[in-house]
């Protein structure tokens, strides 16, 4: 099974405008993300509307496709990559643009996903642990993930699922399992043409995830699991921090 992966990089952002050309240690930010997943799929591309982006690319030595300045989500620009620069690859990995530490280990986890043939879509959670404390757990930006018996997500949500019935809320976490999703994503090909077409579905609205649209409309994802943390950049804020791992 042949593997591409398209990182999604736009310039306009509502917290943190020019994310993907922020300097990290003498490098974008793009191209930590570009140089971690070179190291497990061979052929990577960056996908972009923006002209900056698409030169700092090129200067690193990057590959790189210009995409339409129309999409509403990274998924629809990973598409349009896809149709320009794929050569027939069988599934097609989603790495956010704003994820300089992914390791290795974590495209190779998504990767094992379609080890099942049965596979539509893949993605990745981490289970939370006591350590990361309850407000880690109720965070409505860090979005939950509830698996059925065979790893598959049944349901996807920005509140805390599954609820723990007789506890108090603070000892979930050692009552409870709960995973934690990392937006990392791939899809076969011709899943990937599908799910793109579908109209927003009322579920995706109410959450703001675009993976129940697929859910609601009866695609599969299955989920593979990491131990691994990662370091997502939303933020100047998040970015200083991110500098501090780095040294």
């Amino acid at each position: 099974m042949k593997f591409i992966a398209i990182i999604p990089a736009r310039y306009a952002s509502t917290r943190f405008p020019g994310k993907p050309l922020a300097d990290m240690k003498g490098k974008p930010m793009i191209q930590r993300v570009y140089e971690q997943v070179k190291k497990t799929i061979d052929a990577v591309y960056v996908a972009t509307d923006d002209e900056r982006i698409y030169k700092a690319v090129k200067t690193f030595g990057g590959d790189v496709v210009m995409t339409s300045v129309e999409h509403k989500s990274g998924t629809d620009r990973c598409r349009e990559a896809y149709e320009k620069a794929g050569k027939g690859e069988d599934v097609i990995i989603n790495v956010q643009g704003d994820e300089p530490f992914i390791m290795p280990c974590q495209i190779e986890a998504i990767k094992e996903c379609f080890a099942d043939p049965s596979t539509q879509i893949a993605t990745l959670v981490r289970k939370f642990t006591p350590e990361d404390g309850i407000d880690a757990l109720v965070n409505p930006n860090s979005p939950k993930v509830v698996l059925g018996n065979n790893n598959e997500a049944l349901y996807f949500s920005r509140s805390v699922i599954p609820y723990i019935r007789g506890a108090e809320q603070s000892e979930w976490l050692q009552k409870g399992t709960f995973y934690k999703h990392i937006g990392m994503y791939a899809y076969k090909a011709e899943v990937l043409d599908a799910i793109t077409r579908l109209p927003q579905s009322k579920l995706e609205k109410a959450e703001s995830l675009e993976q129940l649209r697929w859910l609601q409309n009866g695609y599969k994802i299955k989920v593979g699991i990491t131990l691994q943390e990662t370091i997502g950049i939303d933020t100047p804020a998040d970015l200083a921090k991110a500098l501090e791992y780095i040294k």
